[in-house]
């Protein structure tokens, strides 16, 4: 193909954009819950993001990716033309990490997912036609984003409920939560290995079994609640001490729950949106190298991992103001209240990605948020924020979309 290394060239260059953008927005959502609740700090933060987000990349980041490439777009219709399908991806990748740079300029949240599907829409629209759009996969997406917030705030409601009720509530809570937060652990552990482990690993070519998968998923839940366990063991308390010490130390002992929490949340976020980024990579790098558009290409690992490496930097550069708006804007978090939210996002968001469904992290996280608020009742939320947050919600869709067709026609007009 003629420009085949100039399209390649750009292509690398706007999905580290985007990805970037993906960092400083979304992985922002992913880690804002620890960092609210005093868990971790924001240095703690960008080291268990540059691990368990690149993990969760390159591992994990298969399935959904293919979906965003070739699931939205009826792409044989590219099938005369190829550069057209290039020229096209180029300008989404360069719309939605324009529309991110200026949403996490301003410290909204935003949906990368909904940013790069409303790109990809967009240009499609005006590239071949509205024919061209599979308006019933988009239908399927959306009822992943309408669905997956509801999901996590009934998950994380039911979870915190049952912190409250079996720990918080007991006479002696201390000794309630040395038994039971081994527990929360094992199913964090196992929840988000067993997808992991059954989705994940048949791309990088270790198919697993499900049999392998479950039994691997339970070992790794055993390990993490036999090792959280052992340190919860050390702390000690004084019986005769006051309730509000005890309430005190149990919430250091969801501290330490929610570093393993937040390296779900960062390996879930992973695996699930760099297909923002590395979906259209994808698209482009797979026409380039055949010279005709597919319906189906192996997945580089480079491209997993560049997607992955923008995410990280991102984070580390730009992402301290969503993390303002998410960790402390929506209700006050604990702990306890993050951990809640934390695991009911992961366990959403990693299921989701698991049956290639691109749901979105910002709106899971904050559906899970509201559910550990409705747990305590309503006046625990500030609505204003979650108003603002809703807003930003709906704008970037029709945003991305716009950006997206003004960026196709100024890439057709340069590159053409």
């Amino acid at each position: 193909m003629d420009h085949a290394v100039l399209y390649l060239t750009l292509t690398a260059i706007f999905g580290l954009f985007m990805a970037w953008g993906i960092g400083a927005n979304d992985v922002a959502n992913a880690m804002a819950t620890s960092i609210g609740s005093k868990a971790i700090t924001i240095r703690q933060a960008l080291l268990i993001a540059a691990i368990f987000e690149f993990g969760g990349a390159v591992l994990a980041g298969g399935a959904v990716t293919s979906t965003i490439r070739k699931g939205i777009v009826d792409v044989s219709l590219f099938a005369n033309d190829p550069t057209l399908l290039i020229y096209g991806m180029l300008a989404s990748l360069l719309a939605a990490g324009l529309w991110l740079l200026i949403a996490s300029r301003c410290g909204w949240p935003v949906s990368t997912t909904h940013s790069i599907v409303g790109a990809i829409v967009g240009f499609a629209a005006v590239g071949i036609g509205v024919d061209s759009v599979k308006w019933p996969s988009v239908a399927v997406i959306v009822l992943g984003w309408v669905l997956s917030p509801v999901v996590a705030g009934v998950v994380s409601y039911l979870i915190f409920s049952s912190v409250q009720k079996f720990i918080l509530e007991r006479r002696d809570p201390f000794a309630a939560a040395r038994r039971l937060v081994p527990a929360y652990m094992f199913l964090a552990g196992f929840t988000i290995s067993a997808v992991t482990l059954i989705e994940g690993f048949a791309h990088i070519g270790l198919p697993l079994t499900m049999m392998q998968s479950y039994t691997l998923a339970v070992a790794i839940g055993l390990a993490i609640a036999g090792l959280g366990a052992f340190f919860i063991r050390r702390i000690k308390i004084d019986p005769d001490s006051s309730r509000e010490l005890h309430f005190g130390t149990i919430e250091r002992l969801f501290g330490v729950l929610q570093v393993v929490t937040a390296c779900s949340m960062a390996f879930a976020h992973g695996s699930n949106d760099v297909a923002n980024a590395v979906g259209p990579i994808a698209a482009v790098v797979s026409t380039v190298a055949n010279g005709v558009v597919g319906q189906s290409s192996q997945m580089s690992l480079w491209v997993l991992i560049l997607g992955g490496a923008g995410i990280v930097v991102g984070l580390a550069t730009f992402g301290r103001k969503v993390i303002a708006t998410v960790g402390s804007g929506i209700t006050a978090l604990t702990p306890s209240r993050g951990f809640s939210a934390e695991l009911a996002a992961a366990t959403t968001i990693v299921v989701g990605s698991g049956i290639g469904m691109p749901v979105s992290t910002t709106q899971t996280l904050v559906g899970a948020i509201l559910g550990v608020g409705l747990a305590r009742g309503i006046a625990a939320i500030d609505l204003r924020v979650v108003r603002g947050i809703l807003l930003s919600w709906f704008v970037t869709v029709p945003a991305g979309a716009l950006l997206s067709m003004l960026m196709f026609y100024l890439i057709r007009l340069i590159l053409g």
